[in-house]
């Protein structure tokens, strides 16, 4: 009898750990999660906020690593930036509020480029993630970028014109009732990015607490890389 997908379920999936070193001298902790067959693409996850508890675990990273392996051909490639500690370990150096950050997103993109050699990679961020995004994640070879819960903390005008004269897509993914930047500003913060385009989710929060939120979140990544692979299932 089928069972319904839940916030803890573990679908198969080819998993290892990895470290990585940064060309400023320090040392990444990460975790690939890869289909056991007919992959489709790959994503890059840059977490939420180490100073408010973001991590590689942040659980919509975690469930991703979890389910989309298996439900879309996805691999997941997660890392902890500097600092920063999950259940892998802790990443050395200190943080920096996404300035040295930047050695971290390069080491990773170089890592799941010349050495996983993925195909089909979009760099996913999440919070603090989607500005270390927009400012770092530069290397002509990804796809694009999708931004969950984008605050625009951090990222300059001039980040966003960067992402307009490249022309790669830049997908948001942006909750109604969002602490920090809800659609309606979305849109018009991002409406220099002409490749940009925004879904707003009715009734979601900065965190996506909630299994249909989650849900929404993991078919909106697969419409973009594989969208083939939908509905996503909700049983096993």
């Amino acid at each position: 009898m089928a069972e319904p997908i839940r916030p803890s379920t573990i679908l198969p999936a080819m998993r290892s750990t990895f470290t990585l070193p940064t060309a400023d001298g320090e040392t990444l902790v990460g975790e690939v999660a890869s289909p056991i067959s007919n992959p489709t693409g790959a994503i890059l996850c840059l977490h939420p906020l180490p100073t408010a508890g973001g991590m590689m675990d942040s659980h919509i990273y975690k469930k991703a690593a979890n389910r989309l392996p298996a439900m879309a051909g996805i691999t997941v490639v997660r890392f902890n930036t500097r600092g920063t500690t999950s259940a892998n370990g802790t990443s050395t150096g200190t943080f920096d509020n996404g300035v040295a950050e930047k050695f971290d997103v390069e080491a990773a993109l170089s890592y799941c480029l010349d050495t996983l050699k993925l195909e089909n990679l979009w760099v996913v961020g999440w919070s603090f993630g989607t500005d270390l995004a927009l400012r770092n994640a530069k290397d002509l070879r990804h796809k694009g970028l999708i931004l969950l819960s984008p605050p625009l903390r951090t990222s300059e005008p001039s980040d966003l014109e960067y992402w307009n004269n490249d022309g790669r897509p830049v997908f948001t993914i942006v909750p109604e009732l969002d602490d920090y930047l809800q659609p309606a500003e979305a849109a018009q913060r991002f409406a220099v990015i002409k490749s940009h385009q925004m879904v707003a989710v009715n009734g979601a929060k900065h965190l996506w607490v909630g299994e249909p939120y989650v849900y929404r979140v993991l078919s909106e990544i697969t419409k973009i890389i594989a969208p083939a692979r939908l509905p996503l299932p909700i049983e096993i």
